[in-house]
């Protein structure tokens, strides 16, 4: 009986749970490592590799990814300063600040070019923090899965593995960087407020107290779980797409500047869904931080379901590019340290042959 059009489509779909029928073979039996734990075949064989500086998971491992994540992230978001203050200030003011060529100029205009750059140092503090416990965490997540899956079920569920590991790091990375946004909000689309970090953060927190800094946590879980979830599953999978289907030759023949232009182009990629699947989210939070005493509730309400989705070009064109170049940059201090990178995933011989694929 040939499977309907529904169940092909679903097969061919990217991200789609595993459809297969598995038969049961003899299989002999494997001895476990000196150490009685399994390793997963991509960690072992960069792990046994003579030309990387550290074991795969290993603490030196995690702290160079985590110094990887600040750079990625603290260096880009501080980069685009001035199309994200351009983009806060339209989703909370739409009727002044009515297009990206609008903002820029009555920026200028107000504020001069020194104004562009409000709400630079919160934005680089924060989101070093953040990129530290996003990326970090997610190596970190990502083999604590692994190892609870198994070799096999990885393989099988990797796109369920990297949503649910890139969740669980972005947790932990928006308690980081709450506060800081918080502040770079204030600066940015409150006119008069504070100049400057300095001024800011003393002054929310004798008006609010420390509630002034996480009262946007629960908006930010709404917006950079989602993002952070597309960001990081989106990219492994178009990456291993890539190497399938365009890249003309394997990953291992492909030179480091090779492999580098498949990261920047896969992340670009990611990019664009993430600014689109946390936009909404977005534009709560920034007028959020900008009105004191409002809740997230109330704030969704009163933008209603087109205001939600203000200032979405300018944040497609910030993300996708802040994505790519975030990945671009982390996988460059991958290369640089000399870092385990595992190669794209591919199917364990043990499965197969419950597959029937090889004799």
């Amino acid at each position: 009986m040939y499977p309907n059009t529904l169940t092909q489509l679903s097969r061919a779909n990217p991200f789609n749970a595993p459809l297969f029928s598995l038969q049961e073979i003899e299989e002999p039996k494997q001895s476990l490592p000196a150490n009685g734990q399994s390793r997963n075949l991509a960690a072992a064989a960069i792990a046994d590799s003579a030309d990387v500086s550290c074991e795969f998971g290993s603490t030196k491992y995690y702290a160079l990814c985590g110094f990887g994540g600040i750079l990625s992230c603290g260096l880009t978001h501080t980069a685009v300063v001035p199309l994200d203050l351009v983009k806060c200030r339209i989703q909370v003011d739409p009727d002044k600040y009515k297009s990206i060529g609008k903002g820029f100029s009555l920026t200028l205009k107000e504020d001069g070019a020194r104004g562009l750059a409000k709400g630079w140092a919160p934005t680089f503090i924060g989101y070093s923090m953040q990129g530290l416990c996003k990326f970090g965490f997610y190596e970190m997540f990502k083999i604590f899965y692994s190892d609870m899956l198994g070799e096999e079920n990885t393989y099988l569920w990797r796109t369920s593995l990297y949503l649910a590991a890139s969740a669980s790091a972005e947790f932990f990375a928006d308690i980081a960087l709450a506060p800081m946004e918080a502040c770079k909000v204030r600066i940015q689309t409150c006119p008069g407020y504070a100049n400057n970090l300095r001024q800011c953060a003393p002054k929310m927190f004798a008006e609010e107290g420390v509630w002034a800094f996480y009262k946007g946590v629960v908006p930010l879980w709404m917006r950079q779980i989602p993002y952070t979830m597309m960001k990081f599953a989106c990219f492994e999978r178009t990456v291993e797409l890539l190497y399938k289907h365009v890249v003309p030759k394997p990953r291992a023949d492909c030179t480091k500047s090779e492999q580098l232009i498949v990261t920047f182009t896969a992340g670009y990629i990611a990019g664009v869904f993430c600014a689109i699947v946390s936009h909404p989210a977005d534009s709560v939070v920034s007028v959020l931080n900008k009105e004191s005493g409002s809740t997230a509730v109330q704030v969704l309400k009163k933008l209603g379901p087109k205001g939600v989705w203000k200032g979405l070009v300018a944040r497609i064109i910030m993300i996708g590019t802040l994505t790519a170049l975030q990945w671009f940059i982390y996988d460059s201090v991958k290369v640089y340290f000399r870092l385990p990178r595992p190669p794209p995933p591919e199917m364990p011989e043990s499965l197969k042959k419950k597959l029937g694929l090889t004799e």
